[in-house]
């Protein structure tokens, strides 16, 4: 475990715990993102007090009170979880504590710092604001994304340039989509830290009891997960003559561009047969489902990490993926990478893959050794970087964005199993 980091005159950390009330508010499974920031909680919750917004408001809890909410978070209990979130909400907005000046400010949620309200408050204030940017696909794919999620988050991409005293990304690909951001919008970035992230601390479990050979793909229905190609490969895979293929079990929810998905699901007819949409799933039938697959496949279009991929992988799990920059890196050339737009070539490894070829490439995916990243690791690299960053933001210019990624720096984090 990582040693805490130590701040001049113990100041405290403010953690930004926004995204995790309303992740208890909804009762919703935790996705990537969330699942991020709780490990955070875990680490932080010790040394630091929690900051909450709303609508513009922002409010620092005393010491107490954050460790109530802290509770509660890390808790997760379902049962009157609402209530309670309601309560520390009524608490927060009737907080008078003020962050202490030069206190480091975390935000891993992507909770409205691009608001102007959140820039003038971290000035007033002089904090050191360090933000987590997880990817920057509504910026470079805006085709995949709501026209206002597009807006929201060029907005909090552009504001943790401007203003952050830091930035935390979680591979090698994303800081290069970041400095080419920054190059393009001629903004002076602040240091970037690569800090791989570890998949979640699933619970053991046994593999899905079903005898009938399956496919998982895990994620949200959405446009850039790419689920469309795989309706294809399975109803080619459907049209051979012989065996009937393995079914399909997608989990993951409804997001957004997903309309024509439902439409040729319909049309198919394989909803509900070959292929299964599983909505809700809990961590403990997550791993029961992963162990039991040939294997798991990713053809997204687009990510900036890929936690399925470093789970499957970590339980010795094959993947079939996209060959995407992040993938490569996740990896560490375990996985088969395929074009995501080739339903030949998908089609042709997916329908090749049967119970003897599934068992022979988990052997051969052991021999080639994965070394999973941990959270150990990712705290190890944030926590003494958090301690170096100024009190003023650096006027580093491009130039500064280069020199704090650093080329070295982005070839060794395309290691990501690599012990340092």
């Amino acid at each position: 475990m990582a040693a805490p980091v130590r701040f001049p005159g113990l100041l405290p950390v403010l953690l930004d715990v926004t995204r995790l009330i309303s992740l208890r508010w909804t009762a919703r499974p935790a996705n990537g993102i969330d699942r991020v920031c709780l490990e955070y909680l875990h680490h932080f919750r010790d040394r630091a007090r929690a900051v909450v917004q709303h609508r513009g408001i922002i409010r620092v809890l005393d010491r107490a009170a954050s460790r109530r909410l802290f509770d509660d978070l890390a808790d997760g209990r379902a049962a009157g979880a609402r209530s309670r979130m309601a309560g520390h909400i009524a608490g927060a907005l009737a907080s008078r504590a003020r962050p202490v000046p030069g206190s480091l400010y975390l935000n891993v949620g992507h909770t409205d710092f691009d608001l102007p309200v959140h820039a003038r408050w971290v000035a007033r204030h002089a904090l050191r604001a360090v933000y987590f940017v997880h990817d920057l696909i509504p910026v470079l794919h805006p085709e995949h994304c709501r026209p206002h999620a597009v807006v929201r988050h060029t907005g909090r991409v552009d504001a943790a340039l401007r203003h952050g005293a830091g930035i935390v990304v979680g591979s090698a690909a994303v800081a290069r989509d970041l400095h080419d951001h920054a190059e393009r919008m001629a903004v002076p970035a602040p240091a970037v830290m690569v800090a791989p992230l570890a998949g979640a601390r699933l619970p053991a479990a046994p593999p899905a009891g079903s005898t009938a050979p399956y496919f998982l793909c895990v994620g949200t229905i959405e446009s850039r997960k790419n689920h469309a190609l795989l309706v294809q490969v399975w109803a080619r895979l459907r049209a051979r003559p012989g065996a009937a293929p393995a079914r399909l079990v997608i989990v993951g929810r409804w997001g957004s561009g997903s309309a024509s998905l439902r439409s040729a699901l319909a049309a198919s007819r394989m909803a509900g047969g070959l292929i299964e949409i599983v909505e809700d799933c809990g961590d403990e039938v997550l791993v029961s489902l992963m162990l039991g697959a040939r294997a798991v496949l990713m053809p997204s279009l687009a990510e900036g990490f890929g936690l399925p991929m470093a789970e499957a992988l970590t339980l010795g799990v094959p993947v079939i993926a996209s060959d995407l920059p992040c993938f490569r890196e996740v990896g560490q050339g375990i996985p088969c990478l395929l074009d995501p737009h080739d339903v030949d070539a998908w089609c042709e490894r997916i329908g090749a893959f049967d119970c003897a070829a599934a068992l022979r490439q988990r052997r051969i995916d052991a021999l080639r050794g994965y070394c999973p990243p941990s959270w150990e690791e990712h705290f190890e690299r944030v926590d003494p970087w958090l301690a170096t960053l100024p009190h003023g933001r650096a006027d580093a210019g491009i130039g500064g964005t280069r020199r704090a990624i650093g080329a070295r720096g982005i070839s060794r984090d395309l290691r990501l199993g690599t012990r340092r």
